[in-house]
């Protein structure tokens, strides 16, 4: 090689570090890598428990939310204690009220309301690592998982309760991402 060519390719690296430090440090929005973090490996996810007198909606929502850690995250769904984290939930609230009837006062359209509360807790320093409220009014617009059905097009009660339920897991494993 000649003196000339190495210079050349001593100003392309120089160039090259410059334009990716640049990129790096511009903060584009993007992660590299997981959006996880590496220093959790495990989760256990107990029975959600249900404060309200409507029941089965916590053995579903628990299963929604431990197919969507094992399908989206590389934590492992782990018993007890062993596990790295804990995955807290419970239903604070579940609102079925009819959002247009017809004239004989049959509802045509409901609407289902599913209020939450979930703490990730690590359980090797006992922290906090992440938490959500959704809170509790007179209007539960502020619900985390809000959604419709029609009878008379054949959606049913189970039909929604399965779109809340999906919408509340979707947004619990969000919650478990690792922050920008």
């Amino acid at each position: 090689m000649n003196r000339y060519s190495k210079s050349i390719r001593r100003t392309f690296a120089k160039l090259l570090v410059a334009v990716m430090g640049t990129v790096y440090l511009s903060g584009c929005g993007y992660v590299v890598g997981s959006p996880f973090g590496a220093e959790v490996r495990s989760v256990h996810i107990p029975t959600f428990t249900n404060d309200t007198y409507r029941r089965g909606y916590e053995l579903q929502l628990t299963e929604a939310v431990q197919k969507k850690v094992e399908l989206t995250t590389p934590f492992r769904i782990m018993k007890g204690p062993e596990a790295d984290t804990r995955l807290i939930g419970n239903i604070i609230s579940i609102d079925k009220r009819s959002a247009n009837q017809n004239r004989y006062d049959d509802p045509r359209e409901l609407e289902l309301a599913i209020g939450i509360e979930v703490t990730w807790i690590d359980n090797r320093t006992g922290t906090v690592l992440a938490q959500r409220t959704t809170p509790i009014g007179p209007q539960l617009s502020h619900a985390i998982a809000h959604t419709s059905f029609a009878p008379e097009t054949g959606q049913s009660m189970a039909t929604a309760t399965q779109d809340a339920v999906d919408q509340l897991a979707n947004e619990i494993v969000g919650m478990m991402e690792a922050p920008w």
